[in-house]
């Protein structure tokens, strides 16, 4: 067996960023050896996960709301949440709980509402001092939000008939014309 250089050959010049760091971000360059590190010396599966998290790009990490933040923490108290990315404020909440946080950055009024409650905004080095192994951490993650997900169908099971339901199409317009006939109204045979 050769390589099949008419079909475009090896696929070369595609080092994962987890071997080489894709960031110029001088900061997340130095949290990355740092948890790489402490993941190898402590064998601690949290730490791993933190520099897995801290490779993502910019899309793969999305920002985290102060509700759902204090959803997430409620009945939690005396633990430090742990998120990968930004905490941003949220107009909805009325009041924000005691909380202490752990974050990549954080919104002005987000810092400012953590702190008028009493609770702490802290950096993942000030973290890997207190908890190197993640003991007592909540670790959390911000909704997926990717335009990319749209397109996303549902698990395919057997009992599962709404696999593709609500699923966005590929199309090159949208209107009368594109992907509205048969199948996708009632006047023409059936809708699904």
């Amino acid at each position: 067996m050769g390589i099949d250089l008419k079909a475009g050959g090896r696929r070369t010049g595609h080092k994962s960023s987890m071997k080489v760091i894709k960031t110029q971000n001088p900061y997340t360059r130095l949290l990355i050896k740092l948890y790489k590190f402490l993941s190898r010396r402590t064998d601690s599966k949290f730490c791993a996960t933190v520099t897995k998290r801290l490779h993502m790009s910019k899309v793969n990490a999305p920002p985290l709301g102060l509700n759902r933040l204090a959803k997430y923490m409620s009945k939690k108290e005396g633990k430090i949440a742990v998120m990968v990315g930004k905490v941003t404020d949220d107009v909805r909440m009325m009041e924000c709980p005691k909380m202490s946080v752990c974050a990549l950055s954080f919104t002005e009024n987000a810092r400012k509402r953590i702190v008028a409650a009493g609770g702490e905004c802290i950096t993942f080095d000030q973290l890997a001092l207190r908890a190197p192994t993640g003991a007592n951490t909540v670790l959390l993650r911000g909704p997926e939000s990717r335009a990319a997900l749209a397109h996303f169908g549902k698990r395919t099971t057997v009992n599962n008939p709404h696999a593709y339901d609500g699923v966005k199409p590929f199309v090159r317009s949208k209107g009368r014309k594109f992907e509205k006939a048969r199948g996708r109204r009632k006047s023409r045979g059936f809708k699904v």
